[in-house]
């Protein structure tokens, strides 16, 4: 049996010279039950053996070959994203996490919280969390000793750097994988254009992945998109989480344990949707009043990122800052693994976060806040008709939904069966093996040489990069970049873009959806 390395696993980075970290062999996945190994031939038979007395022994198919595939993760929602996909992975792949070295790098207890309920392969990156390594440091990993794949599972312009330095600095390059996090519609052209010479692209759901494909073709791109269902809508029992979160009381900083009571209505929070200060403040109104209606409930604001933790987007408002030193004693802030703030939920409710989706996985009833209307910078257009839409008079008076059959395979709630990333991965290897794997161009058509390259390095990496060239970069690029957005805008007042048709509708409540009678579910 080959020994575990699992104990090495996110120990500190040594210097770039030293090998990865690995987790332990998956174990070969088990022959079909239908069929028998040929190793149980007996001696001198061959495959075509005697079966005088006995039923003829076919063939097994051959096990699978085993693959070593690298995750790269920085902020916090791609390290649970990128963890948590790779735990679905078949089992032949051998798995290894690395976190990339950014200014916006997930903290030690953001990756913890993470790294939770994840599978025996990388169980135990929840109690022991890797250290950030350097990009460069990463890159020489991968050139002296090259994975069959790396899943590329960072921030748009980190993602663009590593595979770039992949392609130009890795002689026998492993198959880059990328994708996005939770709820990726409607489509982003800068989702498609920073991870454009990917091998293979993940989405979530068939609506995804058909807005991706279009969007590519008509940016001149060609579509390398593949389907995985989210990792974190999979689960319909109860959660990965086996122990208390940590409830931070609005104002007293103490930490309570939690007793497995379903008693809570979780906010989950998102830092810049909504990102006006008033309308954060509108929510929290809502909490407050929320909570002192129902004292029966602990009302949760559900957060990512404690003071000074960086998040993958920025938060201008955090919601902790704008609670009213006299919030009532039920409603409090918490952080940790939603998946156990869900264990003990009673609703969720956002105004789009993905963790609505872990809610529908588990049958809690759930509430998307639609206040502020239904449009593409609330992220909020995948939900329109799922059931779940309401707004503040819902939330007030516990009106919460339930998704609409008619919804759900179109949005994330699929078959398995549909999946097909882990079979288009196994293909791109097979071709790498076979040495035709084929180089996918890049969106970005702008020149600039080593000189451009050093400005998207230190873009992405801000003071984590060092190099002298990245200084003269960032001292030529800024004043040029500056002087591009004024011309931008005074094209924009002379040549007005068009009004915007993002905006689908105006608010929509549970009392459309549902009929009169208990005014929540016990």
């Amino acid at each position: 049996m080959t020994p575990t390395r699992a104990d090495q696993i996110g120990e500190r980075a040594e210097p770039a010279e030293s090998a990865p970290a690995r987790a332990e062999p998956a174990e070969a996945a088990p022959t079909r039950p239908d069929r028998t190994d040929e190793r149980a031939v007996p001696a001198g038979t061959g495959r075509r053996g005697s079966t005088v007395g006995r039923e003829a022994r076919l063939p097994s198919d051959p096990p699978p070959r085993a693959r070593r595939v690298v995750g790269l993760v920085d902020t916090d929602s791609f390290a649970k994203w990128g963890a948590h996909l790779l735990a679905t992975a078949p089992a032949h792949w051998r798995l290894e996490l690395l976190v990339v070295a950014t200014p916006r790098s997930a903290s030690r207890t953001q990756l913890t919280a993470a790294f939770r309920g994840l599978d025996a392969r990388l169980r135990h990156l929840a109690a022991r969390p890797p250290e950030p390594v350097p990009v460069d440091a990463i890159v020489r990993l991968l050139r002296d000793d090259p994975p069959d794949a790396v899943l590329v599972a960072c921030i748009g312009p980190v993602a663009e750097l590593v595979i770039d330095e992949v392609h130009r600095r890795v002689r026998r390059r492993p198959v880059l994988l990328t994708g996005l996090p939770g709820i990726s519609f409607p489509a982003k052209w800068k989702g498609v254009f920073f991870r454009a010479r990917a091998d293979l692209f993940v989405l979530h759901s068939h609506r995804e992945v058909r807005a991706y494909r279009d969007l590519a073709r008509a940016g001149g791109t060609e579509p390398h998109f593949a389907l995985a269902t989210l990792p974190f809508a999979r689960s319909t029992g109860a959660g990965p989480g086996d122990g208390a979160a940590a409830d931070v009381a609005a104002g007293d900083g103490t930490a309570h344990d939690t007793d497995g009571a379903r008693d809570a209505v979780v906010f989950a929070a998102q830092p810049s949707v909504p990102a006006d200060e008033h309308d954060r403040r509108r929510v929290v109104g809502w909490l407050v009043e929320t909570a002192l209606r129902h004292p029966e409930w602990r009302v949760v604001v559900k957060v990512r990122a404690a003071s000074g933790e960086h998040q993958t987007h920025r938060e201008q408002y955090p919601y902790p800052a704008l609670l009213p030193a006299d919030a009532p004693p039920n409603l409090v802030v918490a952080s940790g693994p939603m998946a156990q703030h869900l264990d003990r939920a009673v609703a969720l409710v956002t105004v789009s976060s993905t963790a609505v989706l872990e809610a529908v996985a588990r049958g809690v009833p759930a509430l998307t806040l639609t206040d502020f209307g239904v449009s593409r910078m609330l992220i909020n257009e995948v939900f329109v008709d799922s059931g779940l839409e309401g707004d503040a008079d819902d939330l007030v008076a516990g009106r919460f939904g339930t998704v609409r059959p008619e919804w759900r395979h179109d949005n994330h709630f699929h078959p398995f069966t549909d999946d097909d990333w882990a079979d288009r991965a196994e293909s791109l290897m097979r071709a790498r093996d076979d040495g035709t794997l084929v180089d996918r161009p890049a969106a970005r058509r702008s020149r600039g040489g080593a000189l451009r390259r050093a400005w998207e390095r230190k873009n992405a990496l801000g003071s984590d990069d060092r190099s002298v060239l990245g200084v003269v970069a960032l001292g030529l690029g800024t004043p040029v970049r500056a002087v591009k957005r004024v011309v931008r805008r005074l094209r924009g007042l002379v040549r007005p873009a068009p009004v915007s048709t993002a905006v689908v509708g105006p608010p929509r409540s549970q009392r459309d959806e549902v009929p009169a009678g208990p005014s929540h579910r016990e």
